[in-house]
C-alpha cells in the first residue's frame, strides 16, 4: 500500500498549488490538523515556492537563485507533499484527479480543498512570440535570463558582423508594469557592469528597449512618479516606447505598431525578447465545478470560501490569491476585486488558514478579508528605485532601501531571509554575480563529447 493510499481515510485538507497561498496555508495548519488526526496535502509540480518579487534581482545577479525559493520538503515536514498537477476537481464528490510528475494519474478524496494554483504568464497570439520570447514568472526563467544577457554580451565582443553584433546587444522587454520595469532596470544595471569588465564592448553599443501598449507605466504608483521613472530610465539610455505594441516577433525580427493609429512604429532584430505583459489565473480552474467569473478566476466570498450559484458558501471549498476573485472593500481592480499581488496573497493565506480551522474544528470564528494596500515598492538596480508607502512618495536610494526592507521581511521563513540578506551583503562589497553558467540546457554535452567514438 502506498503512502497516498494509507492516508486516504484520514480527514484531508487538499492544497492545490504550493505558491504564496499554498505554502502559508500549509505552514499555519499542518501541525494543528495533524493533532486532530487529519492531514494537509500540498500538490505542486515544483518542490518549492518561488518568491516572485525577487526574480528581477535573481536575473540581475544580486540574489542566488536557490535563495529566492522556499523548499516545501524542508519547511512542510508535517504535510503530505505530492510533486504533480491537479488536473480536475469534482467538489460535488470532494475528489481531485492528480497527475504526478512521474507515474500515472490517480484520484484523491478530501474533506476541504484550498484552491491556490496562482497565475501564469498572459500572452497573446503574436507571430513568433512563443518561439522567440521568454517570461519572468519562474526561477528557471530568471536564471536563463542572467545567462542569456551575459552570454550575448560575451559573444558579441568577438563578433565582426555589425548586424549580428547589434542584434546580440539589443535587449527588449515588453510590459511596463512593476515586473517589466524592475526587470529591464536590473538587467541594464548588470549589463553595464559586464561591459566594464570587457574592453571589446562599449556601453553605447548595448541597447535596452521597453515596449508598453498603454500611455503610462506602473499604474500602481502616482502619475508623477511614473513620469519620473520614465525620465530615470531614459537617463540611463533605456528606450521607453509608450503607446506601442509588439505586432510580430518571427525569428527575433520585431515589428512594432503605434496603438493610436495602428501605424508601423519601428522594426529591428534581437536575440533577447522578454515578455512581462501581465498574468492570468491558472486555467486549471476551468477543470473544476466551481463558478468562474469574467476574468477567469474562482468566484470567492470575502471570508475566502468559494461561492455556490446563490452566492452562499460551499462547504469545504476555499480559495485565495491570484486564482480567486475576492471583493476588495478598500478599492482594487475596476471590478472591485483584490489586485493579484503578493501583498494580498500572503494576507489572504493567513486568514484563510484561520477561517478554515475555525469552520472545520470550531476553534475561533470565521472573519472577512479586509486589507488596505500599504503601497508599492520597486528596485531599479543598486541605490535606485521608486516607492509609495502609506501615501509617502520616495525615489532613488530611500525607495531602494524601502524595497529591500519590505521584501526582505516578506520573504517566507527566517532561513531564507538570512540567505537573501547574505547575498545582498556580499553584492554590496564585491558587486553582483553576473557570471553565466554555460550549457545548463545540455548538461551532458561535455560527457557525450568525451564518450563519443574517436574518429
Amino acid at each position: 500500500m502506498s503512502i497516498i493510499e494509507s492516508s486516504q481515510k484520514r480527514p484531508r485538507i487538499l492544497v492545490v498549488g504550493g505558491g504564496y497561498v499554498g505554502l502559508y496555508v500549509a505552514l499555519k495548519l499542518q501541525k494543528k490538523v495533524k493533532a486532530h488526526g487529519g492531514i494537509v496535502t500540498v500538490v505542486d509540480p515544483n518542490p518549492y515556492m518561488t518568491y516572485q518579487p525577487f526574480l528581477p534581482e535573481v536575473a540581475g545577479g544580486n540574489i542566488e537563485p536557490r535563495h529566492a525559493v522556499v523548499s516545501h520538503r524542508q519547511h512542510l515536514k508535517h504535510s503530505e507533499l505530492i510533486n504533480g498537477t491537479v488536473t480536475s476537481v469534482n467538489h460535488a464528490n470532494k475528489t481531485a484527479v492528480i497527475r504526478p510528475v512521474d507515474g500515472e494519474e490517480f484520484e484523491l478524496e478530501y474533506t476541504d480543498v484550498v484552491m491556490s494554483a496562482g497565475a501564469i504568464t498572459r500572452t497573446f497570439p503574436i507571430p513568433g512570440l512563443a518561439e522567440t520570447g521568454i517570461g519572468l514568472k519562474t526561477i528557471e526563467e530568471a536564471v536563463a535570463l542572467r545567462n542569456q544577457v551575459a552570454q550575448r554580451i560575451e559573444s558579441a565582443s568577438n563578433m565582426t558582423d555589425p548586424e549580428a553584433r547589434k542584434r546580440a546587444l539589443t535587449f527588449v522587454v515588453v510590459g511596463g508594469g512593476f515586473a517589466g520595469i524592475e526587470t529591464i532596470a536590473e538587467l541594464e544595471d548588470m549589463a553595464r557592469h559586464l561591459v566594464q569588465l570587457n574592453d571589446r564592448v562599449s556601453k553605447d553599443e548595448v541597447r535596452f528597449v521597453l515596449v508598453e501598449a498603454m500611455g503610462r507605466i506602473m499604474p500602481e504608483v502616482t502619475e508623477e512618479q511614473a513620469l519620473w521613472v520614465v525620465e530615470h530610465l531614459r537617463s540611463r539610455g533605456i528606450e521607453v516606447l509608450l503607446n506601442t505594441s509588439l505586432a510580430d516577433a518571427t525569428d527575433g525580427n520585431l515589428q512594432l505598431i503605434n496603438m493610436a493609429d495602428k501605424s508601423p512604429a519601428g522594426e529591428f532584430g534581437t536575440d533577447t525578447l522578454i515578455w512581462c505583459a501581465g498574468v492570468m489565473a491558472n486555467p486549471m480552474v476551468r477543470s473544476t465545478d466551481f463558478i468562474i467569473e469574467g476574468r477567469g478566476r474562482i468566484d470567492t466570498r470575502t471570508d475566502l470560501r468559494i461561492k455556490d450559484e446563490n452566492g452562499e458558501a460551499l462547504d469545504g471549498a476555499w480559495a485565495a490569491g491570484d486564482i480567486s476573485a475576492v471583493k476588495d472593500v478598500t478599492g482594487g481592480l475596476p471590478d472591485g476585486t483584490c489586485v493579484p499581488n503578493a501583498q494580498h496573497a500572503v494576507r489572504q493565506a493567513k486568514l484563510l488558514a484561520k477561517n478554515l480551522y475555525a469552520a472545520r474544528y470550531g476553534v475561533g470564528s470565521v472573519k472577512e478579508y479586509k486589507h488596505k494596500n500599504l503601497g508599492a515598492v520597486a528596485g531599479f538596480g543598486r541605490n535606485k528605485g521608486v516607492a509609495k508607502v502609506l501615501g509617502i512618495k520616495l525615489k532613488g536610494w530611500p525607495a531602494w532601501m524601502a524595497h529591500r526592507g519590505y521584501h526582505g521581511m516578506a520573504m517566507p521563513t527566517f532561513e531564507r531571509k538570512f540567505r537573501v540578506l547574505g547575498d545582498w551583503m556580499v553584492a554590496w562589497f564585491y558587486s553582483r554575480d553576473a557570471l553565466q553558467l554555460n550549457n545548463l540546457d545540455v548538461p551532458r554535452a561535455a560527457f557525450e563529447a568525451s564518450a563519443a567514438p574517436k574518429k
